[in-house]
């Protein structure tokens, strides 16, 4: 063993008449450990809250839309030139409007979406998220049954309506009359429940053919052609692409710019939490420093006979460095160690539950991200060296004459 680690590790395990020294370094050990603790499980509830919004948003819409000035009159060929860029792999046509669903229980004012089922699997998760009922259900099954709509579990739990129930739609685009405009109002059948987990499309959206939308709204385009990417990260460049290589006349938007606000938001509150969490290690690298400062008070008559044998004043300040540095480094394992455990048990058995209604998901998954560990644990040891400079080069400068004048 070194000797400046033999004797920093004698100083820390120190005895008797020195066992407070001992109780400082311990306590300044298991600040450390707090500290770095607190950091990574901060950082995995952010990191995974938003990934599960991001993966929610992506998983209820497209990675972007894509309008046509003009309108969009052949939707399937528009769906073929958009497939044919590059790092497309999904297309599909949409109409919106907004509508009134009542029942006989209630009524609810949602946001209504025409789809071609065939194509609507390739850019959403809609047919996976499907609890009851199937995604082509929205046609009708022969020329006397309703048109099908399907509506999320949410919608339906409020609305007490089930596969199979009728609802009236109506909608403010309406038919001209002598007595001002009429509503168009239409009879639909719920045809399936789906649950894509984003609070704000299970409660407020409904799904239905094109051609039942084209009746609701009086239109006969479609209003967007929505498209999926290979890689959602590489969304907006894509989508900057779309016009140069289809024409000017077609505008596009992607998820990042549509849910800027959100993300930015949630990025803004992760480095704040970061930030504060982080002062505890700081407040933690004060206590090396105190713990230092006392040991070399009440090793000065150590040190001075160590000097006068001819240990050199580097390899004094290398043993008080050394002894920070092991207090950061087992407090920072520790807490390592102690916060991929907390976030591991947290997010296996969903522990931390919050209002679906507010924050759009039900509960908070934990994600420890490599670079974040990596960041927290580097940070730490770093902050723990930097408090060992001063207290060593207080030892390192010690007059072994005054030192020893006194003994």
């Amino acid at each position: 063993m070194a000797f400046e680690l033999f004797i920093a590790l004698r100083y820390l395990l120190a005895r008797r008449k020195q066992a407070f020294i001992s109780l400082i370094s311990l306590i300044s050990t298991l600040g450390v450990a707090v500290g770095v603790m607190a950091l990574i499980i901060a950082l995995a509830l952010m990191t995974g809250l938003q990934g599960e919004l991001r993966d929610r948003i992506l998983g209820s819409a497209a990675h972007m839309y894509v309008w046509k000035s003009g309108g969009i009159d052949d939707y399937q060929a528009e769906v073929a030139r958009i497939r044919a860029v590059p790092r497309v792999v999904g297309a599909a046509p949409a109409i919106l409007g907004k509508a009134l669903v009542s029942t006989e229980s209630g009524d609810a004012f949602i946001t209504f979406k025409g789809i071609d089922p065939a194509l609507e699997s390739t850019v959403t998760d809609l047919q996976r998220s499907m609890v009851r009922g199937r995604i082509d259900d929205v046609a009708p099954r022969d020329e006397d049954d309703l048109p099908g709509m399907l509506v999320g579990q949410a919608l339906a739990q409020q609305l007490r309506v089930d596969v199979g129930d009728s609802v009236t739609l109506t909608t403010p685009q309406g038919n001209l009359s002598p007595m001002g405009m009429i509503p168009r109002v239409r009879r639909a059948r719920i045809a399936g429940i789906y649950n894509l987990g984003l609070y704000e499309f299970d409660s407020a959206y409904g799904y239905v053919s094109l051609d039942f939308a084209r009746r609701l709204m009086g239109k006969q385009q479609v209003d967007l052609i929505q498209v999926k990417v290979d890689d959602m990260y590489a969304a907006p460049q894509i989508a900057d692409e779309i016009p140069t290589r289809l024409g000017a006349n077609y505008l596009t938007e992607d998820w990042a710019a549509m849910n800027q606000q959100l993300f930015s938001a949630l990025w803004l509150e992760k480095m704040a939490m970061s930030i504060a969490i982080g002062l505890i290690v700081s407040v933690a690298a004060l206590n090396i420093v105190a713990s230092l400062v006392l040991l070399v008070m009440e090793k000065s008559r150590d040190i001075a006979i160590l000097k006068t044998m001819g240990t050199s004043p580097a390899r004094i300040m290398r043993i008080f460095m050394l002894q920070g540095l092991i207090i950061g480094a087992v407090g920072t394992a520790l807490g390592g160690a102690l916060g991929l455990l907390i976030c591991w048990v947290c997010d296996t058995y969903q522990l931390v539950r919050i209002p679906s209604d507010v924050y759009q998901v039900s509960y908070v998954p934990f994600v420890v991200q490599p670079f974040d560990f990596a960041a927290v644990i580097l940070s730490a040891l770093a902050i723990s060296f930097l408090a060992t400079i001063y207290p060593s080069r207080q030892a390192a400068r010690l007059d072994p004459v005054q030192a020893l004048r006194f003994e």
